[in-house]
């Protein structure tokens, strides 16, 4: 799971550090993504060494007490960027995915073999600062790949330190390349093979039973899912994590008194967020005749541990909604829509939680607003006729144990005791000039403060689309585009939106939003440019 935190290049690439022989150094409290490494020589007893060495480095750093960004997350954010998993990337698409997670640093690097000798170089990008920090490199057998990283990761820390991670690796170097080969097969069934290989070979490395639980799971074989993660011994690192993952498994073969029995002692022993969301989730679904007050306690308890994430303050809204009671879903939804201004479930929700309420104006906003986000809405009501337009099975249960450690910003804490229309002017003010300077991560935090406070805030969704088709994140830019569209319609945001459109290879909805634009402005130098641009007559 994932450690978390929210530029161009040529910015970050500005200013270097000369001398090779200096350690590199991850400052304290540094949120850290190592990308796969290069395979230089395309050697191919190496080839499974581009992902092994990212897994392999981000454990040593983790173990070592650095705040790293796992795997899971690390994949994510590729598709969110429409990357390739297995994409050999530039370092301007390197530093792309650093921003997208929120990283700090960016540790790059590559793998060859001389002889028999693996060599393993590695640097890291410094997001925060711009700097590119002086290369470091380890050598030794292939068979002592563990050793290997190990003393690069002591380079990369800057620190004499003995690093080590035995707690979370396998037995031999034979036995992890087996695990990433699971990691990385193409299909399920490969993947299955490698990971059998690797438990068969050490049967107490349980980090290979939950990746072959995701298989399981991802093919809905919940009750092979639930016997891999069952076989996790008690006194296993993992021991945590593979009974939380029970419960999932329990709950998706309706065994609700089984999850919740593990759930409840979960929680018993140590508070959790995700615990207390999923302990919600099964008290909704183990019985057709809903209980009021059961889940939406639970709920409330999630969102008090983890105020940063948006879903769990959705399942909290949703909750109240099917306990009837619209005016507190219609409190708690506002409160998810902050979060997350993209959420169509949310703002469709509470539009018609306001109809019921009365505030049938407001009402139409939110549905209009969740109509643009995704055409399903009106299916739901199609489908509803006179019974409730909500339909059931809209909660949402995270199946990781410990969510990312986002720093939830002060201002969800304060803001409520401040005049929010200065402070969300502020912070737009602020991030407006930090994207004339183009120190895009810096402008994305300012803009999701604004949004947090004023979250229908036109400039402010225009300026964030902007800034994530400026970082390639073309899919993420279509939504805050629609947004403020939807707020305030203009030339600039249909015009943006049909470039973000022709990023992701729709050409049609891009000549649609170009003509918008030019029906407002017929003059409109840009829409006439791009129009131009895609095959069409300036005039």
């Amino acid at each position: 799971m994932i450690r978390m935190r929210w530029a161009l290049a040529c910015a970050v690439l500005g200013s270097l550090i000369s001398p090779s022989h200096a350690s590199a150094q991850v400052p304290a409290g540094a949120l850290v993504i190592v990308l796969p490494f290069d395979n230089i020589g395309q050697e191919p007893r190496l080839a499974w060494m581009r992902e092994g060495a990212a897994v392999l480095l981000t454990d040593l750093l983790s173990a070592s007490g650095e705040l790293t960004v796992d795997r899971e997350d690390r994949l994510q954010a590729f598709d969110r960027l429409q990357l390739p998993a297995a994409a050999l990337l530039s370092r301007a698409s390197s530093i792309k995915v650093g921003h997208a997670v929120g990283a700090t640093v960016v540790v790059l690097g590559s793998v060859e073999l001389r002889a028999d000798q693996l060599v393993a170089r590695a640097r890291l990008v410094r997001l925060d600062t711009g700097r590119l920090l002086p290369e470091v490199d380890a050598s030794g057998p292939l068979a002592d790949v563990f050793a290997v990283f190990g003393r690069l990761a002591q380079q990369l820390r800057g620190t004499g330190a003995v690093v080590s991670a035995s707690d979370r690796l396998p037995p031999s170097p034979q036995v992890f390349e087996l695990y990433v080969k699971g990691l990385v097969a193409e299909t399920p069934a490969t993947a299955l093979s490698f990971l059998e290989q690797t438990l068969k070979a050490a049967p107490q490395f349980d980090r290979a039973r939950l990746a072959i639980w995701e298989i399981h799971t991802d093919a809905s074989d919940h009750q092979r899912a639930l016997d891999v993660v069952s076989a996790i011994r008690p006194e296993s690192r993992l021991s945590r994590e593979g009974r939380f993952r029970r419960a999932l498994s329990q709950l998706s073969l309706h065994r609700f008194d089984d999850a919740l029995v593990t759930l409840r002692a979960l929680q018993a022993e140590e508070r959790s967020a995700a615990v207390a969301n999923a302990i919600g989730v099964t008290e909704l679904r183990k019985s057709t005749a809903h209980q009021p007050g059961r889940a939406t306690y639970y709920f409330s308890q999630a969102t008090e541990l983890n105020p940063a994430d948006g879903n769990l303050f959705f399942n909290l809204g949703y909750a109240y909604w099917l306990d009837k009671d619209p005016r507190a879903a219609i409190y708690w939804l506002r409160e998810a829509v902050r979060r997350d201004p993209g959420d169509g479930d949310a703002h469709y929700i509470l539009s018609v939680a306001l109809h019921h309420t009365g505030a049938t104006a407001e009402a139409a906003r939110e549905r209009e607003l969740a109509l643009r986000l995704s055409t399903k809405y009106a299916s739901w009501e199609s489908k509803a006729a006179s019974a409730d337009p909500v339909p059931r099975g809209l909660e949402r249960l995270d199946e990781e144990l410990t969510p990312a450690p986002t720093r939830v910003d002060t201002i969800i804490t304060t803001a409520g005791q401040r005049d929010q229309d200065l402070l969300a002017a502020f912070h737009l003010d602020a991030g407006r000039r930090a994207f004339q300077r183009e120190a895009d991560r810096e402008a994305i935090q300012e803009i999701r403060r604004a949004l947090y406070l004023s979250p229908y805030l036109a400039e402010a969704h225009l300026l964030l689309g902007r800034l994530y088709l400026r970082g390639g994140r073309s899919v993420d830019a279509v939504e805050a585009l629609k947004i403020a569209l939807w707020s305030e319609e203009t030339v600039a945001a249909h015009i943006a939106l049909a470039e973000a459109y022709l990023n992701v290879q729709d050409a049609a909805a891009a000549r649609a939003e170009i003509d918008r634009a030019l029906a407002l402005d017929p003059t409109s130098e840009d829409a006439l440019k791009l129009k131009v641009k895609m095959g069409g007559p300036a005039w």
